[in-house]
């Protein structure tokens, strides 16, 4: 067994030394020439090439890929070349708009003289400002505040109230009389009433009809009663046909109505009872309206210097309110244009100051 060990592990040894040699002049490699054959050459004809469905796929998406990168890319462009364009056609403006400035300058140096003021610089469009636009237009507004309509408020409005103050007394006087006149009629119509009453109650009803003066309610104006003629007759013929009870008084009531009348030879004249009763009704209203047109007159020539008095203070009170908001008005209007005209005058000195800037730079340029 010992002399087997050892046969195996001195054969092992050059075993070892053979496989780590690096020379190796005997381990040369051998290459296998490949031939191509005629039918492999056949595969990669035009007429074979194109019609594989495998190159055509992949043929169809290289040129989708291709077409699709080529549209993005004229898409990009379009926008750049826009970008150009506006770029220049914006350079070009300016350039323009440069040169026609130089010609404006140079013929403004063509005729420059020592004394040169503000308003001979020219100034471009573009170059207005905001301070330009806001003194003109605080320039325009104080002109027409101060010179169109705070005279027009302060004379026009102060001719007017006092014109309408001077015709006011007699406006007031005519709607005193008025109101004079409307409260003289009512309180005329309240005495005929009580008139016509008290005269029929002491003619006619105690006799007659006792509840006249219910009859008299309804009417609301005395020379209406003599709606009541036909009431008073019919009931006269009514009572007559029954029977007159008590004589003396209907003797009384007959001579007071006038359907007996007393001669001047001491006859009696009978009349009927219509005519007369009619007759009585109107002499009544006619005695109601003279005590009522006294009273009217009356109240007329009480009430008119009061009205008058009071609708001539509530004038004079009007006109001071007036006079009080037109004062005010053209004091607020007068402030307005003094504000107006200190921002026009801030303006002005502050665009005078800059053209001097301007104009010692244009004397800088001409030395």
């Amino acid at each position: 067994m010992k002399a087997n060990y050892v046969n195996i592990l001195l054969f092992a040894l050059p075993l070892n030394i053979l496989a780590h040699n690096k020379n190796k002049p005997y381990s040369t490699p051998q290459h296998t020439k490949s031939n191509r054959s005629l039918c492999e050459c056949d595969l990669y004809a035009p007429a074979n090439y194109d019609n594989d469905p495998q190159m055509k796929g992949v043929m169809q998406q290289f040129e989708d890929r291709t077409s699709q990168r080529l549209l993005e890319y004229d898409e990009r462009m379009k926008n750049t070349r826009q970008k150009c364009k506006d770029k220049c056609d914006k350079e070009i403006q300016k350039i323009i708009l440069k040169d026609k400035l130089e010609k404006q300058m140079a013929e403004k140096f063509a005729t420059l003289d020592t004394d040169i003021q503000s308003d001979a610089i020219p100034t471009c469009i573009c170059e207005t400002s905001i301070a330009n636009k806001v003194e003109k237009g605080c320039l325009r507004c104080g002109g027409v505040l101060g010179g169109g309509v705070a005279p027009s408020v302060g004379l026009l409005g102060g001719i007017g109230i006092h014109a309408w103050k001077i015709g006011a007394p007699a406006a007031a006087e005519a709607a005193a009389k008025i109101e004079a006149a409307v409260q003289g009629a009512i309180e005329g119509n309240a005495v005929g009433m009580n008139f016509v009453n008290s005269y029929l109650e002491n003619m006619v009803s105690k006799v007659l009809i006792p509840d006249l003066s219910k009859k008299m309610s309804s009417i609301g104006y005395y020379a209406d009663v003599t709606k009541l003629s036909g009431h008073i007759v019919k009931k006269y013929n009514t009572t007559c046909s029954l029977g007159c009870t008590n004589v003396p008084e209907w003797m009384e009531f007959k001579y007071n109505v006038g359907i007996l009348i007393e001669a001047d030879d001491g006859s009696t004249i009978t009349q009927t009872a219509e005519k007369a009763v009619q007759e009585f009704m109107e002499s009544v209203v006619r005695m109601a309206k003279k005590e009522a047109d006294i009273k009217t007159a009356q109240v007329i020539a009480d009430k008119t210097p009061i009205f008058t008095t009071r609708n001539i203070d509530a004038v004079n009170t009007a006109y001071g309110g007036c006079q009080t908001s037109i004062i005010a008005s053209v004091v607020a209007i007068v402030v307005i244009v003094l504000i107006m005209v200190i921002i026009y005058k801030i303006l002005r000195y502050r665009r005078k100051k800059k053209m001097k800037k301007k104009l010692q730079y244009i004397k800088l340029l001409e030395e």
